[in-house]
């Protein structure tokens, strides 16, 4: 049951990322003709779809941590892969977006557009690593999914003493 549950969750968190970041996104900046406007849509669905990220990697870390101390090794490398993904979270979202919405903030202030204000030049900078490390995360979320473990994942069996001694007796 807890195998199941790992799936669902990285397949509707890596689907979730997909389909914002490579739909939904470019359909509102194509349909939408003010781009601040659309600037303000995507900017509310990313900051869901980072929520979404760090609850699903907090629930997968700790059902992957579970499954390894218990022997399982098919979720070790998972469990890396699923860490970073939150890493990439975190910094796209929560350090570099402050710094892009305070720039859109005092392009407002100034009473200009963002694209014409003395700040689009570093938004611009921001939103490119932002868009990098969206792109990192969405590349290992398809690595997550791939990655993930079968129906009836390997487990180590620990070998009994009498195995070990006949496995060095065997190869003297």
């Amino acid at each position: 049951m807890e195998h199941r549950l790992f799936r669902v969750i990285s397949m509707l968190w890596v689907g979730s990322l997909l389909s914002l970041g490579f739909i939904a996104a470019p359909v509102i900046f194509s349909t939408l003709t003010n781009t601040t406007d659309a600037g303000t849509v995507a900017a509310q669905l990313f900051r869901i779809e980072a929520i979404i990220g760090m609850i699903s990697a907090l629930a997968l870390i700790l059902i992957g941590n579970r499954f390894v101390k218990s022997g399982i090794v098919d979720y070790k490398r998972v469990r890396w892969i699923v860490a970073v993904m939150l890493v990439c979270v975190l910094v796209g979202y929560f350090a570099l977006q402050p710094f892009m919405n305070s720039l859109r903030v005092a392009a407002q202030e100034s009473g200009t557009e963002l694209a014409n204000s003395p700040y689009a030049q570093q938004f611009g900078i921001l939103h490119g690593v932002s868009s990098a490390i969206y792109l990192i995360e969405s590349l290992f979320g398809l690595a997550l999914v791939w990655r993930l473990p079968g129906a009836v994942p390997s487990k180590i069996v620990p070998k009994s003493k009498s195995a070990k001694m006949a496995a060095k007796r065997a190869r003297s």
